[in-house]
């Protein structure tokens, strides 16, 4: 059954600052994805870091997500409670306590298939040591990073070298390889999608290296970012034009596209139609000086670290829009954001500011007001990160 929110007569009455969250553009966005990865044939696996709000999951899984990624084990034993059954944590998971946890979801649950990623053969060692004997394999992909990157193996022989330990490692399932296509700037310039393409096409090349080594009938593929999917996709037609290709399951683990936002992702996203969802209102509390303008929201309710926010619209303490409003954020502290350059802005009020980063701003928030087509507060939902 679908969550709902929260009860009517719990919900907040209209507190600033609010996160506001456009239901009807985030059904768009997790439509306008799907459809885009459906006509490409490659499989989605929303990194649902981004949210983890469970209606938003469960509309991606509802629209076809072939599963969900996750960053923590603790993220993909909430994901389980959500009703997932495939799941991927992006990420090295080696502390014994995470490792004991995945164990028993492992033994508990009917037919999980839960995935993460292996770097070391300290790290594989340390998997297998807890996974022996599980009642289901703890699916491992090979992680490939990139020089002075995040985590991955760096060379070809490495890669080799790991892949034959797990495919000997009891409790453990070679499934494939992970990239991460986000190994530079958000932006579109040549240099950067060069850079980009050959991270996708070392993995590729090291995926088919690797095949005979993999222990599923149809080995993942799988690489994570919202910013150049279509570049992944790109590397794959090079691997599936080939007249021996090897079996693979091509996944996306994109997220934050079902949101979008009003910065990075907006200026760099290939996925035509997709919206912004994300804004935060808050209140005008002071115009200091000509064209100053304090806001009463900061660090501690916006996303920052991708870029300030940006004025979307205002309207007056009575509801009556400011269409000539302007102003552009300039200085954040914990609670107050200041615009400069401003006109058209007074004290009391409400603006409307279009965020970056959306994986930078559910987790600041526990509640958030769900808005309809008319920009009505329809309903209140809750991340759950802990």
């Amino acid at each position: 059954m679908a969550h709902t929110g929260t009860p009517p007569h719990e919900r907040p009455t209209g507190e600033l600052p609010e996160l506001r969250l456009d239901l009807p553009a985030v059904e768009h966005n997790v439509r306008t994805m799907a459809a885009w990865c459906r006509e490409r044939g490659v499989e989605l696996c929303p990194h649902i870091k981004t949210t983890m709000t469970r209606p938003i999951v469960e509309r991606q899984l509802a629209a076809g997500a072939w599963g969900v990624t996750v960053a923590t084990a603790r993220q993909a034993g909430i994901a389980l409670g959500w009703g997932a059954r495939r799941i991927v944590i992006a990420n090295e998971v080696v502390h014994h306590h995470d490792l004991t946890r995945i164990r028993r979801r492992l033994d508990e649950t009917p037919a999980p298939e839960l995935y993460a990623l292996i770097d070391s053969a300290a790290g594989l060692d340390l998997a297998r040591q807890v996974m022996a004997g599980a009642s289901n394999p703890l699916h491992v992909l090979i992680d490939i990073g990139t020089p002075g990157g995040r985590t991955g193996v760096r060379q070809p022989a490495e890669a080799r070298e790991l892949a034959e330990a797990a495919h000997a490692a009891p409790g453990i399932l070679l499934a494939g390889v992970a990239g991460y296509e986000g190994v530079r700037p958000n932006d579109r310039a040549a240099a950067t999608l060069a850079d980009v393409d050959a991270h996708c096409r070392a993995t590729v090349g090291l995926f088919r290296t690797l095949t005979p080594l993999f222990q599923t009938a149809q080995p993942l593929f799988s690489m994570g970012g919202s910013a150049f999917p279509d570049r992944v996709v790109h590397a794959l037609g090079e691997l599936t034009a080939q007249p021996d290709r090897p079996p693979v399951l091509p996944v996306l683990r994109s997220g934050c596209y079902v949101t979008h936002d009003h910065g990075t992702y907006a200026h760099v996203s290939p996925v035509p139609g997709l919206r912004a969802a994300l804004t935060v209102r808050a209140v005008v509390l002071s115009t200091p000086e000509p064209g100053r303008v304090v806001v009463g929201a900061g660090k501690r309710e916006l996303p920052y670290d991708a870029g300030l926010p940006v004025l979307v619209s205002a309207r007056d303490p009575h509801g009556v829009p400011r269409p000539a409003a302007r102003a552009t954020a300039s200085h954040i502290y914990d609670h107050h954001l200041v615009l400069t350059d401003a006109s058209g802005l007074h004290v009391g009020d409400e603006v409307d500011l279009g965020i970056s980063h959306p994986c930078s701003a559910f987790d600041r928030w526990p509640d958030i007001t769900v808005i309809d087509e008319a920009g009505r507060a329809d309903d209140v939902w809750h991340p759950r990160f802990r």
